[in-house]
């Protein structure tokens, strides 16, 4: 099992470090339609945390949490990306440099909620953060299931990015609490 483990992280990882070169990786596993557009959405709700941490930390510039995990971020998104171009799923109409703009409607919605509800003050800004975070590891989660192991792996490293977030916007909302 754990030769298995350690053999599904190298693929991963070479996976990942091909395409971050440009170059083409191909996979022998075909993905469902339904998976397909679960590594699209993925893409786009990293880029929905990413867009909402840019806009958020440029009105509350004092809050460095959001500058700092916007930078995470934003790995996230490349790593959603390689698995959508190592599978096929089509990312074209995606243009990473729009901020606050999504193909999928239902994340355009989310955005344009979050950003209303983050700028009724700095709090709400924090909390907004938080959300996301809770809400991207449950939908990882649920993302996981049926995919093969190099999906699961890079899934389960953006899990614990976002736990890692998540701390870091609770803790700013204790100080926020408590000055």
């Amino acid at each position: 099992m754990k030769k298995l483990a350690i053999a599904g992280l190298t693929t991963a990882l070479l996976t990942t470090a091909l395409v971050a070169k440009g170059k083409t990786v191909t996979t022998s596993t075909t993905l469902t339609d339904e998976q397909l557009d679960t590594l699209v959405f993925i893409y786009q709700e990293e880029k929905v945390a990413r867009d909402t941490y840019i806009t958020l930390g440029n009105m509350y510039s004092n809050q460095t949490v959001f500058a700092n995990i916007q930078l995470s971020e934003q790995e996230h998104i490349d790593q959603a990306e390689a698995l959508c171009d190592t599978y096929g799923a089509d990312t074209s109409a995606i243009d990473e440099s729009n901020v606050g703009e999504f193909e999928v409607p239902v994340l355009q919605e989310l955005y344009d909620t979050l950003i209303a509800q983050g700028t009724q003050s700095e709090l709400s800004a924090l909390m907004v953060g938080e959300y996301i975070e809770i809400t991207d590891i449950d939908d990882l989660e649920h993302a996981e299931e049926g995919m093969p192991t190099d999906v699961v792996n890079v899934y389960e490293n953006l899990k614990a990015g976002s736990l890692s977030h998540l701390d870091g916007f609770r803790a700013a909302i204790d100080v926020y609490n408590n000055k």
